[in-house]
């Protein structure tokens, strides 16, 4: 492909159903990264999937990918081309199981691989042996997307992928998106509903109305604007909705002034659209308008968290939940928390509109949304569940001196509470209780200090279980709240550092920690998966001084499907902060299973360490590395700051020095030369070539010595009491 030649071009398309004229002279142009077309239902965005891949006929126009024409073609030869697709409602086989799909199309080369598939979508790694129809939605979604990633296409065609999807999944679909979009291996067409992530993952937005791109325009600017969202798609706020976008002035504003803007929501589209809808008369919409105002006592109630009842000097509590399912149970835990001493309020976050009686409505979390109560209260279950989840993470936003925070629930009730909760600092008390904590609970909890706390029974009422549990729950939370209250406050801290450690890299991290903890506060994260994101987690959050990421090996299992994976996300944080950073090849000799018996069938033939009974670790070929390499290269390449990362050329690990079982100079001399390859070095960003074992005094003096010639005079950091 020449360069500068877009990766796909769309040039006056016709396409018919029959008399229909369904695709009206589209026109578009994707050059690069990830690219989303918005309308209502109806306006021909999946016409238009299913003509670039070849599955609707094209009556006049042309259809450009890579500067060829592609109309005309099958749809197994646009695959073929590097095209993959997901369509919508998923499209996988019910009588075949997660694994058979993936064998299906995995390709003979390629970054995307089964393993790396594993790595970002965990949940596709505990459910391989199960049929399409056992899926959940969520799952069959993540199976389309990994389906078509297998292919290592080129341009990925995505056709509503968030449809019916929970929160959580949202999230993590968007986060994937964007990364994909940042790396520039994959660019991205996606036909997207949500407004919301159609302007997140992309930087240009075309909006499509009645078979034609109506104008292509600044994400930014779509996501802000309600009036402009209204006017061209019909969506957040209608022009009789007078519900302001929260400010720190209108959280002051006066209670009951405050919910008379949040008394109505409407439906800016009561009738389902279609191509030849007329736009629905004001009489029809005030119709079909739902009254939520709430009871004069609720408006009396509501208050900015700053004007709640304090609890002690460090802050408010909060018990947050679903007042409308989960009442009796959420007032037990604030009863419980009230003969503790801790006078907490409780936050609603039910969307069903019924009256409330928490010191915190519903409708005082909604207007947090971006379109305000319109994204959150809209008749529908699960994009309502979505919304009020978006805006109770941004009302935590805004919130100063939260001491704590505990919920209950199941599924829906945990990821409903989950990103909100992990937006808030280490430090301030989270509990959850919850029917999910006994399960994979990593896309919960993530990288942060909550507390998932098994619910035993269904959340279902009070019972001589769920007393005892809750009660638990909640007197869990008191202590750690008093305790943090009560504590006396260093007078000066020490500036705080991530380090990361394996094992097989103890003694390099405990060298290094030794040569540095006179002056900085050494935090140690465990590379088992949540290792590296703890790190990277407290970084983004401003906590750390530095990183000295010196154990990176959850790469590792991320590409070949090992137990302690990293995601797409690894090294984002050093990415964005622009801190120094200085980092090492620390154990990107071993992929970790379980027992023996539970490593995959294509591995036996490897070489293998068995490190405890339950903990099998497998040696990482010269392909393997050549791959890993690259990967963090490009990740390097990213980084604004200066860089060092370091090569040991005599072992990565323990297990890799000359003698040992890993010991592999093939593997290791394709893992440094992958590195040299990729990465661009220039004054500030350096691979630094070592004669020495990671775990060598040597070595370990070498990181000490880099790492103060880059950061100088220790700061002092005073405690704030």
């Amino acid at each position: 492909m020449a360069e500068g030649t877009p990766i796909l071009e769309v040039r006056d398309l016709n396409v018919y159903y029959g008399q229909s004229h369904a695709l009206q002279g589209v026109n578009m142009t994707l050059q690069s990264g990830v690219h989303s077309v918005v309308g209502r239902n109806g306006m021909g965005k999946t016409t238009l999937c299913k003509a670039i891949m070849g599955l609707e006929p094209v009556a006049s126009g042309t259809i450009s990918f890579q500067g060829q024409a592609i109309n005309g073609r099958n749809p197994a030869d646009v695959a073929r081309m590097g095209i993959g697709y997901v369509p919508q409602g998923r499209r996988i086989w019910r009588s075949l199981s997660v694994e058979e799909h993936l064998r299906l199309v995995e390709g003979q080369g390629g970054v995307w691989t089964i393993e790396r598939i594993y790595g970002t979508f965990p949940r596709l790694a505990e459910r391989r042996s199960n049929l399409g129809s056992q899926l959940s939605g969520g799952e069959q979604q993540m199976l389309a997307i990994a389906r078509a990633l297998l292919l290592n296409p080129r341009l990925l065609v995505m056709d509503e992928p968030t449809e019916g999807l929970a929160p959580v999944i949202v999230q993590q679909l968007e986060s994937m998106l964007t990364r994909l979009g940042e790396e520039g291996g994959i660019d991205v067409l996606m036909i997207e509903q949500n407004i919301g992530v159609a302007c997140a993952v992309a930087s240009d937005v075309a909006i499509m109305v009645n078979g034609r791109i109506n104008r292509v325009m600044d994400s930014a600017r779509l996501a802000g604007d309600r009036d402009l969202q209204q006017a061209l798609l019909g969506v957040g706020r209608h022009a009789h909705d007078e519900t302001p976008e929260p400010t720190a002035r209108t959280e002051e504003r006066d209670a009951q002034e405050a919910h008379v803007a949040l008394a109505k929501v409407y439906n800016s589209n009561p009738r389902i659209p279609t191509r030849w809808s007329r736009p629905a008369p004001v009489h029809v919409i005030e119709g079909a308008a739902r009254t939520v105002t709430p009871t004069t006592r609720e408006a009396a109630q509501i208050k900015p968290l700053s004007q709640a009842r304090p609890s002690g000097r460090s802050g408010q509590v909060l018990v947050a939940g679903t007042l409308d399912t989960k009442s009796e149970e959420l007032r037990f835990i604030q009863g419980v928390l009230k003969d503790e001493g801790i006078d907490a309020i409780l936050v609603d976050l039910s969307t069903s509109g019924k009256p409330s009686g928490a010191e915190i409505p519903p409708h005082a979390i909604a207007a947090f949304h971006p379109r305000g109560v319109a994204g959150v209260f809209t008749g529908d279950r699960g994009t309502a569940v979505s919304g009020m989840a978006l805006a109770f993470e941004r009302w935590i936003a805004r919130q100063d001196g939260i001491a704590g925070i505990i919920s209950a629930g199941g599924s829906g009730g945990t990821s409903l509470v989950s990103p909100a909760i992990r937006a808030l600092p280490v430090g301030v008390p989270k509990v959850v209780i919850s029917t999910v904590a006994s399960g994979n609970t990593s896309h919960y909890v993530g990288a942060t200090d909550m507390l998932l706390l098994n619910a035993v029974a269904d959340v279902q009422g009070l019972n001589v279980i769920t007393r005892e549990v809750l009660a638990n729950g909640a007197r869990a939370l008191a202590g750690m709240v008093a305790g943090r209250r009560d504590a006396t406050p260093v007078a000066e801290l020490k500036p705080a550092l991530g380090l990361t450690m394996f094992g097989v890299t103890t003694r390099c991290v405990q060298q290094v920690s030794a040569a540095l903890q006179a002056d900085y506060d050494c935090l140690v994260g465990h590379a088992t998966g949540t290792g590296g994101k703890a790190m990277e987690n407290l970084l983004a959050s401003g906590k750390l001084s530095g990183v000295l990421d010196l154990t990176t090996t959850e790469v590792c299992d991320m590409f070949a499907g090992g137990v302690f994976p990293a995601d797409e996300t690894r090294f984002e944080a050093s990415i964005e902060a622009g801190l120094p950073y200085i980092g090492a090849c620390g154990a990107l000799d071993m992929v970790n299973f379980d027992s023996p018996e539970t490593v995959p069938e294509r591995y036996r033939d490897r070489r293998f360490y068995q490190h405890n009974p339950q903990v099998t670790l497998m040696r990482t070929t010269p392909d393997e590395c050549d791959q890993i390499g690259r990967w963090i290269g490009a990740k390097l390449n990213r980084m604004t700051g200066p860089v060092r990362f370091f090569l040991p050329e005599g072992g990565v690990s323990a297990l890799s020095a000359p003698g040992q079982p890993f010991h592999d100079p093939a593997a290791d001399a394709a893992l440094f030369n992958a590195l040299e390859d990729a990465v661009r070095q220039t004054s500030s960003r350096h691979l630094l070539r070592v004669p020495h074992n990671i775990n060598d005094t040597e070595f370990a003096a070498l990181v000490v010595a880099e790492f103060r010639n880059l950061h100088g005079e220790v700061p002092r950091v005073a405690a704030q009491g």
